[in-house]
């Protein structure tokens, strides 16, 4: 027994050894496809010499210096790379360590952005959805909409959340092909209900990750969300931390929809776990609303645009753009999402094969005509998991979004890099791991 505080102190992990392109090798020599980049963060996959290069690089130069003290080379250059791929007037780059600090970023951003425009301001609170992830921090967690938020409720804010575009399981009972979007107008009720006087944000994930499996709103869906915000004088935050970096087949999950956030959340991708990095790519009009009013943002985290993480950054983007892997994703993940649905969908309990690019998801069900979840108590995400770790393939599984309890499915998101053939070698790895699983819940069917 080792000395570290695992999430879960009843389960018993493998211990890695080492990483090569799409691949993961145990102790024991055993080889894995890491088909979900870890929680799709090893977008370049393991053990990139370009990246290792440029780590070793600059910290042979420096390593940290605080970003209230000092700029840096990597930090100007990541923020000029950044802002010639995001949409529209997105140019401004605030730097973080992660996910969870990116959202909350962006949390305060809105909040001082009203504060910094109006002198005054009762615009505060930030309307998210259910079945949504936004980070595990107090502020992200209270804009998350899933199961992981029920402990910790009496510490969250109050904010309001609105109903998923989560089409298989349509809140209002509609068709996708011939609905007229009431998921997106949910967002409106919302706001008169609350008070728009009372709500800075709307934030969403242009393609929902760890809380639903890779669900992708209807085509009109954030053009709707544009506009009410517009409205309503709301500001739109596109949380991109898993899709942003060429994830879903776009440089910017977002720009499918042909709409410009306010601000976009990243982490994940951009420095594609070679070092911890997050943050917030902002409006010019934000930016100067902020540079003419006080001139100061407050806020800042110790590590966020440290040079060593920006040099891995800047070296992770120039890779996705100088190797095509935005494309890649694209291609490589409509192949991959056309062979799983095809091998997959005939296997009595999975309900449901979806996604945009490398970003995909399966969903679980008891029942197939009625859409039926399984029991939360049986665990079922976590034993599929377990089951095609045997056959040498790791997903990153996820529970309760049928219900708020019930409900089981798995994130696909393999690294960028992946190729034809080893999407085809992982769908073999994948449709014996599900035969081998539909006997050992043979007595649930």
């Amino acid at each position: 027994m080792d000395n570290v505080f695992y999430r879960n102190l009843r389960k018993s992990y493998p211990e890695v050894d080492y990483g090569k392109g799409i691949y993961l090798y145990d102790k024991e020599g055993k080889k894995y496809i890491d088909a979900c980049s870890g929680s799709a963060v090893a977008n370049l996959g393991h053990g990139h010499p370009r990246v290792i290069k440029a780590m070793t690089e600059q910290a042979e130069k420096v390593a940290f210096t605080h970003l209230s003290r000092w700029t840096s080379g990597p930090v100007k250059e990541l923020a000029d790379l950044v802002a010639h791929l995001a949409p529209g007037s997105l140019n401004k780059l605030y730097l973080v360590s992660g996910g969870s600090e990116a959202t909350e970023s962006a949390l305060k951003m809105a909040r001082q952005y009203y504060l910094e425009r109006d002198g005054k301001s009762s615009k505060y609170r930030i309307i998210s959805r259910w079945q949504s992830f936004h980070g595990n921090t107090i502020g992200a967690l209270s804009m998350t909409g899933d199961k992981r938020r029920k402990k910790y409720s009496p510490l969250l804010l109050n904010f309001p959340h609105v109903a998923p575009a989560y089409c298989y399981r349509c809140s209002f009972d509609k068709d996708q092909e011939t609905c007229s979007v009431e998921c997106a107008l949910d967002l409106e009720r919302a706001i008169k209900l609350e008070g728009a006087d009372t709500i800075a944000a709307f934030i969403a994930e242009p393609v929902v990750g760890a809380a639903c499996g890779a669900l992708v709103p209807h085509k009109d869906y954030f053009k709707i969300i544009r506009q009410i915000c517009d409205h309503y004088d709301i500001l739109f935050i596109a949380d991109e931390v898993m899709t942003g970096f060429g994830r879903t087949g776009s440089m910017f999950a977002i720009e499918e929809w042909g709409v410009v956030p306010d601000l976009i959340c990243v982490a994940k991708g951009m420095s594609a776990g070679y070092s911890p990095l997050g943050g917030v790519i902002a409006k010019d009009e934000i930016y100067e609303v902020f540079k003419n009013g006080s001139g100061s943002f407050v806020h800042g985290h110790t590590y966020g645009g440290n040079p060593l993480s920006a040099a891995v950054a800047v070296a992770v983007v120039k890779t996705i753009l100088e190797d095509n892997l935005v494309e890649n994703s694209r291609n490589v993940g409509e192949y991959l999402l056309t062979q799983l649905q095809e091998k997959l969908l005939p296997f009595w309990y999975v309900g449901d094969v979806r996604g945009k690019g490398l970003m995909q998801g399966v969903e679980i069900v008891k029942n197939k005509d009625t859409k039926e979840p399984f029991p939360a108590s049986l665990n079922i995400a976590e034993k599929l998991t377990v089951t095609l770790m045997d056959f040498g393939v790791i997903v990153y599984p996820g529970n309760g979004m049928a219900d708020g309890e019930n409900g089981d499915q798995f994130l696909l998101a393999p690294p960028l890099i992946m190729t034809r053939a080893e999407a085809d070698e992982l769908v073999e790895r994948m449709e014996g791991g599900f035969r081998e699983f539909e006997k050992r819940i043979s007595q649930y069917k």
